[in-house]
């Protein structure tokens, strides 16, 4: 297939994708957030595939289904520290991007920790935001531009969120 038709389908399902990243930023309930999560990444699966961006492929994996895991609340220590081996191993291994690739390892590991420890959303929120920063740089090098502007949104409708929720519990 022609690497620039993989571009152009690949964005086109990234986009489809960023509906849900989206929509995880406005909920203000985690359970939702966390099915919008699974469900954005279960679609960056098969987007990473055009891309021919193993390591998008392997961490999007494993993302979705440790979203599952939260979501069914069965994150537990040993699934989260299982969860980090995994993505770092097979991330390593499929890894052909250098450090670009890197990136996916760093982020999945990051909302991985967050997803067990964090329990509140304002604090979610928070990780989502840090992990959507991390996400743009990884987009953009792998010129997934409709991802890359779908996360600077997401990343926007987050902080906007999030300063809704402390200023609206500030006045309580």
């Amino acid at each position: 297939m022609d690497i620039g038709l993989n571009i152009v389908i690949g964005n086109i399902i990234s986009l489809v994708a960023g509906v849900f990243i989206i929509l995880s930023m406005w909920v203000n309930d985690e359970k939702q957030a966390y099915k919008y999560q699974f469900l954005n990444a279960f679609i960056l699966v098969i987007s990473s595939a055009f891309f021919f961006s193993w390591t998008g492929v392997v961490t999007m994996a494993i993302a979705a289904t440790r979203n599952l895991m939260v979501y069914y609340d069965k994150l537990t220590f040993k699934w989260t520290i299982f969860f980090i081996i995994i993505s770092l191993v097979l991330g390593l291994l499929v890894n052909t991007m250098g450090i670009v690739g890197l990136l996916p390892i760093i982020a999945i590991i990051q909302i991985t920790l967050c997803n067990y420890y964090l329990k509140h959303i304002k604090t979610i929120k928070t990780s989502f935001i840090i992990n959507s920063g991390i996400y743009i740089v990884y987009f953009l090098a792998i010129y997934d531009f409709s991802s890359a502007a779908i996360e600077s949104i997401t990343a926007l409708i987050g902080l906007v969120s999030l300063y809704k929720l402390i200023f609206h519990d500030s006045k309580k």
